[in-house]
């Protein structure tokens, strides 16, 4: 359709003249994002004219300001895995020593991957599928894998949600449920504990049996679990709410998301110090343990931790960073927010052990306390006394009888209690509850730490989700459809396919999701990630694409980090975990309910079935979309590069065309002619002044805009002048 100009009057004109006069590029101070803003008011105001859009495009949704990209970012990195995955692997894996390997992999893995994202969602300004379409055809898949993969995830991840909200509503109680066993009551007034519970424990009880209603096994779904369908219900309703208007809704939400839990974990890093044995938890986190160093799975589970951490690979990253303005530094922002989440990682850790020690502490007192009651009784009982004690003098006991005794006696070890801990919703669920057990007040500390849980998850869904709808978004599958209305068809199928957690079995599928749906798949997307945009877009593009997004060039270290170090470490990691998953089996943590304890079971044939379809239902779009394009078939179609003002970015950063230093040339094999490459060279790039870039530009809309107004008065000025 050819575009439709207006009849310009002189007051418009004059305006138009005025927005584009008052942005000087050459003065660093003028910050881009009043240029910015001042263009959709200018849109905006053609199009009530009766003018039709410079950019013949709808207008991009912005974050209102940078603090709110920042929150919302930092919301969708720093996530549950922070809380309870990351301190269960620092006390498992050599305490202290635990910090060199996890901060190495922060540095050559999760901050360079967390910088390119950032770098190629804000200069393409699009969702996972346009981003990777544009940089090539054929890397299409890169897009599609990342959004089955976060639809995957998100069916997951708000059961988690689902569960903290039973917690949370139940903790508003004078008496928490979870803090003794239950009692069957007869109709004489007396009653009897129920066995179930009796051998293990009220929190086990209250998980398993109330919450879950778990089955022996995956095979045994049994009866459907209608309280945690109803917070399914709600969770999905609140993802709803925070995503219905896009980020103008979201963008609101993380004010309270994305600080809430710094603010719980603060309360509970004081309220911890002031514990018990406290210091005991603290010993035993960071006590290090050196020869852990060279044990390789410690180094497969730091790379493993920092890549999840980050929310690599989702197309979350992407999504948010497109909605930035293009003179955005998202190197700042990847080094900050990368720090960030590590530091909050060990913020974390001290606050959970603290509490845990707090726990053993206790626990072992009463250990100690039971087992001098049995040393009495046993003394009694060889003694045929009564009333002797330990401390009677009078008494003579051969040593050989009293080393028999002691060595019946039962174990107080405290580092064996501190080290029973563990992860997940093991953590959260049972062994975290039962400290907050001890504590006075516990109801209001119950509340506190499942809320914190809540905001941690739901502004971690709600981007996880944003990565899927930006993408269908910006494809137009559905041009004529609300971005609320496509949000609430999207979280309905998402909710109705979430029900299948919700019966006996449902904890043994959450399990089988969380453990492959993705794991593998997002390591080979990240490495897909690298690779084509080291490899196939140019690591020289990129590089000038950031220069111009910035005024600065990268450092070197992170371009090698983007064409050889990261890649290298995430094949190290994908074909470990391979390995490891081969050798050492895959199975899951099933309830017995008759001996009250948790056992080891294999995945039964049919379950292999299912994680076969989680990861090839993501994996294959990779290769599958490849050779579609070498046979001519585009399973995505082709789109207009988004607008984006070239020629003004870089008037304001002062960039001139790079030359080619001795450094890129011997490390990244670039040539003074543009192209790339040791033995298969790149054809020639050349950066110019005026010319679109490496993807393709539209018209800059300023010039645009005034030039179509002149040639519908006739006129023939440049755009440059009033």
């Amino acid at each position: 359709m050819p575009r439709v100009y207006f009849q310009s009057t002189p007051d418009l004109s004059r305006e138009i003249h005025i927005q584009k006069s008052r942005y000087n590029p050459c003065r660093r101070t003028r910050s881009l994002d009043v240029v910015w803003a001042r263009r959709r008011q200018l849109v905006r105001k053609l199009e009530a004219e009766g003018a039709e859009s410079p950019t013949q495009e709808p207008e991009r949704e912005s974050w209102d300001n940078k603090f709110q990209f920042l929150l919302a970012t930092i919301g969708y990195a720093v996530g549950l895995g922070s809380v309870w995955r990351f301190p269960y692997l620092t006390q498992r894996n050599g305490g202290g020593a635990f910090l060199i390997p996890f901060f190495i992999m922060l540095f050559i893995l999760g901050i360079p991957v967390f910088y390119l994202e950032l770098a190629v969602g804000q200069r393409l300004r699009k969702g996972a599928i346009g981003v990777w379409n544009q940089v090539s055809p054929y890397l299409g898949g890169i897009g599609m894998a990342s959004c089955f993969v976060s639809l995957n995830v998100a069916l997951y991840y708000n059961t988690i949600i689902a569960w903290c909200l039973y917690y949370m509503f139940h903790s508003f109680s004078a008496h928490l449920p979870w803090s003794e066993c239950p009692k069957e009551y007869f109709p004489n007034k007396s009653y009897v504990i129920n066995e179930e519970c009796e051998a293990s424990s009220p929190t086990e009880y209250f998980w398993y049996r109330q919450t879950l209603d778990i089955s022996e096994d995956v095979n045994s779904p049994e009866a459907f679990n209608w309280h945690i369908c109803s917070c399914l219900v709600v969770a999905w309703v609140l993802t709803y709410l925070c995503m219905a208007k896009g980020i103008a809704s979201s963008g609101k939400v993380v004010y309270v998301t994305a600080t809430f839990p710094y603010v719980v974990l603060f309360i509970f890093f004081v309220r911890g110090m002031l514990l018990d044995g406290m210091q005991d938890g603290l010993r035993h986190l960071f006590t290090p343990d050196f020869k852990m160093l060279i044990d390789p799975v410690v180094w497969l589970e730091a790379g493993t931790q920092i890549f999840f951490s980050f929310g690599l690979g989702f197309g979350g990253l992407i999504a948010f960073s497109s909605y930035n303005p293009p003179n955005n530094n998202v190197f700042r922002d990847a080094v900050a927010i990368g720090l960030l989440n590590a530091g909050t990682a060990m913020f974390a850790s001290i606050v959970v052990f603290s509490v845990l020690g707090f726990k053993a502490h206790n626990t072992h007192n009463k250990c100690l306390h039971q087992r001098e009651l049995e040393l009495n009784a046993s003394l009694v009982s060889y003694l045929g006394v009564s009333g002797v004690t330990t401390a009677a003098p009078e008494v003579t006991v051969p040593p050989e009888v009293y080393n028999r005794i002691f060595r019946q006696l039962r174990v107080c070890d405290l580092d064996e209690e501190l080290a029973n801990s563990s992860s997940g919703t093991g953590l959260a669920f049972i062994v975290f509850t039962e400290a907050i057990n001890q504590f006075p007040a516990a109801p209001f500390w119950s509340v506190l730490f499942f809320l914190m849980l809540f905001t941690l998850g739901i502004d971690s869904e709600f981007g996880t989700l944003e990565g899927v709808i930006t993408s269908i978004v910006d494809l137009k599958l559905f041009p004529n459809l609300r971005k609320e209305i496509l949000t609430g068809i999207i979280c309905i199928i998402c909710c109705l396919l979430s029900m299948v957690f919700a019966h006996g079995a449902g904890n043994y599928l959450f399990i089988l999701f969380d453990d492959f749906s993705g794991n593998l798949p997002l390591l080979i997307i990240a490495l897909s990630e690298c690779i084509g945009i080291a490899w196939v877009y140019g690591l020289r593009r990129f590089c000038d694409d950031i220069e111009m997004m910035t005024g600065k060039r990268p450092h070197w270290y992170w371009m090698f980090c983007w064409k050889y170090l990261s890649p290298f470490t995430m094949i190290v990691i994908l074909v470990a975990s391979i390995i490891k998953t081969l050798m050492d089996g895959a199975g899951y943590q099933a309830w017995d309910a008759e001996a009250a304890v948790v056992v080891t079971k294999l995945w039964p044939h049919w379950a292999w079935g299912v994680i076969c379809v989680l990861v090839l239902v993501s994996a294959l779009w990779l290769p599958g979309v490849a050779i579609a394009k070498f046979f001519g078939i585009n399973v995505i179609p082709p789109e207009e590069a988004a607008w984006f003002p070239v020629a003004d970015m870089r008037e304001m950063h002062h960039v001139k065309p790079h030359k080619v230093t001795e450094l890129e040339r011997t490390l990244f094999a670039m040539h003074p002619d543009g192209s790339e490459g040791f033995c298969l060279r790149s054809p020639p790039y050349e950066d110019e002044e005026t010319a679109v870039t490496a993807i393709g530009e539209l018209e800059d809309p300023w010039k645009a805009t005034i030039r179509s107004s002149q040639e519908s008065r006739g006129g023939t000025r440049s755009a440059e002048e009033p």
